[in-house]
């Protein structure tokens, strides 16, 4: 069968959703797919980055039993492959005398056709590949598939300046297919087909690009899986954020490969993207942590409005549990927010009142406080009561705690440790307050594909228009100690996503004193930060991941 040589081979893409460790549940998703391919009739499955593992491993592979398992798992899907059926191409971590290695295999006829090392190991943002895998030693050519000679270059080996794509069409190289771990980042499509586009043009070769879908932690793993010919048309598109094993044609003539036949979804853009990572991160932590449910503050606030929507979307209404606890503070119009959107996303909603575990906090503390002036240390007992009671009902229940805080708050500590705080995931974390604002005011207008919520107004227009507080004193409101979010976001993000000096910030329009401050507060919030949920990552820098600074940190912009 490998001798045939083919004008046409059918290449299924197999854009899904492994999870990280499970080896014999990713190898049953891997069969799967290949079953589903036979019987349409493919030639040839193409799997994503390590998709044997789960992307990405992380220390994982340091492990040799599990490298040694992971290799297994794909020596008995190649002997399966003397069926008759299509072929694979499948990620693995393989260890050689050269090292621990990000690879691939192809298989066919029931055996490796070859092997392939990633050469460029990613090592910036949310990658640190280089502490675990070892590069190639060597690049290897094209393989030889029934006739077509494949390229197999792994992600990263398309971004860098390597040459590697340059390589495998010098070594001849007829098709390009590249297989992914990319997580998301808004506007993260454009950039690679941008990408893909480049190398397209640079060896004259036609390239498919693989990724994988689902959520892993911090990171979203997008799919958007998609083609471009050597004219540099896009040749197909898959959706976006939903696994599926798509087939697509592929013809040869004088000029070389090119896709006739795939299909050409449209993508979710902007606040609609945003929504939808948001929501696949949070079902996947849920699910692959398995959760039975969750359970969240409701305090009729745009934060915890949209946590609980997307609660909802992700896992539905009988999975998600939400607690409103007034305190003297709490005004009638956070009650009835707080109720109306519980009601509207047709959840359980509960009231529990803290005044008295904040007045016993209080008097129990009375003797050590004496001589001292009230302010934000009693005003964190209510928070700390709120998270108390989470974590109780967690502890009761089983019920995973979402944490509700965005990303304009946990960059300048307007957040209390042991109190809102609590938690285990955060689905806004990475989502800067008008961020917030803009997804909110989108899903009361849309209903996301894949969501389990109802359609409609699910977030109360009042929640949206009223000013933000955190109802800690009498009218109280955010913008009392913080400039306006739109200026406030507007610093951060130079100073979080740009690392703009403050000379530079300043002369966008914003006020020295102010841009002093609010770094001053980033930086000084950082051991808050360090102790927080893990939350989807959105921006191009989101804490943790991403963004790794000292928390014993004295250095402050003079300028």
């Amino acid at each position: 069968m490998t001798d045939t040589v083919l004008n046409q081979i059918r290449i299924a893409v197999a854009q899904l959703n492994p999870v990280v460790g499970d080896v014999a549940g990713n190898l049953d998703l891997a069969r799967q797919a290949r079953k589903e391919a036979a019987e349409a009739g493919a030639d040839l499955v193409l799997f994503t980055e390590l998709f044997i593992a789960g992307y990405p491993p992380e220390d994982l592979v340091l492990k040799p039993a599990f490298v040694a398992e992971c290799e297994r798992a794909v020596r008995e899907l190649a002997a399966e492959t003397a069926d008759g059926g299509p072929g694979v191409m499948i990620g693995v971590p393989l260890k050689r005398a050269s090292g621990l290695h990000n690879s691939m295999i192809a298989a066919d006829a029931g055996r490796i056709l070859g092997e392939w090392y990633k050469m460029d190991l990613p090592n910036y943002g949310e990658f640190d590949e280089k502490r675990v895998f070892q590069a190639g030693p060597a690049l290897s050519g094209p393989v030889n598939f029934r006739g077509v000679r494949i390229g197999v270059p792994i992600c990263e080996d398309i971004w860098g300046e390597h040459g590697v794509c340059e390589t495998l069409a010098e070594s001849g190289a007829e098709l390009l297919l590249v297989p992914n771990g990319s997580p998301y980042q808004r506007g993260k499509v454009d950039r690679r087909q941008q990408i893909v586009l480049r190398q397209v043009i640079e060896t004259g070769l036609p390239m498919l690009y693989a990724n994988m879908v689902g959520g892993q932690d911090e990171l979203v793993f997008d799919g958007a899986s998609f083609a471009i010919n050597a004219d540099k048309s896009l040749a197909f598109q898959m959706k976006q954020f939903e696994t599926a094993c798509v087939l697509t044609t592929w013809k040869r003539d004088v000029e070389g490969w090119r896709c006739v036949e795939g299909p050409k979804e449209r993508l979710p853009e902007k606040e609609a993207a945003d929504y939808a990572a948001c929501m696949l991160g949070l079902r996947d932590y849920v699910n692959k942590n398995r959760f039975r449910e969750v359970v969240l503050g409701m305090s009729g606030g745009i934060d915890s409005a949209i946590c609980a929507a997307l609660a909802v979307d992700a896992l539905g209404a009988d999975r998600v549990r939400c607690i409103m606890m007034p305190y003297r503070y709490t005004s009638s119009d956070s009650l009835k927010d707080a109720e109306d959107c519980s009601k509207a996303l047709d959840v359980r909603y509960d009231v529990a009142p803290i005044f008295e575990p904040v007045e016993g906090f209080a008097k129990a503390l009375a003797p050590l406080f004496e001589g001292t002036q009230e302010g934000v240390t009693e005003e964190n007992l209510q928070s700390r009561a709120r998270g108390t009671i989470l974590m109780a009902i967690s502890n009761k229940f089983g019920s995973m705690v979402v944490t509700t805080g965005n990303k304009s708050e946990m960059s300048v500590g307007y957040a209390t440790l042991y109190g809102d705080m609590n938690g285990g995931f955060n689905p806004i974390k990475d989502l800067y307050k008008m961020q917030v604002y803009a997804v909110s005011a989108w899903r009361n207008t849309a209903r996301p594909e894949g969501a389990l919520g109802p359609a409609g107004i699910v977030i109360p227009q009042s929640i949206i228009d009223k000013v933000p507080s955190a109802e800690l004193r009498p009218d109280q409101t955010d913008q009392d100690s913080l400039p306006p979010y739109p200026v406030l976001d507007d610093i951060l993000e130079c100073l979080v996503e740009e690392e703009m000096a403050v000379e530079d910030i300043v002369a966008r329009g914003h006020d020295r004193e102010t841009v002093h401050r609010i770094e001053h507060l980033l930086y000084i919030a950082e051991y808050k930060r360090r102790q927080a949920a893990p939350g989807v990552k959105i921006t191009r820098k989101n804490f943790g991941r991403d963004r790794r600074y000292p928390i014993t940190n004295r250095f402050r912009d003079r300028s």
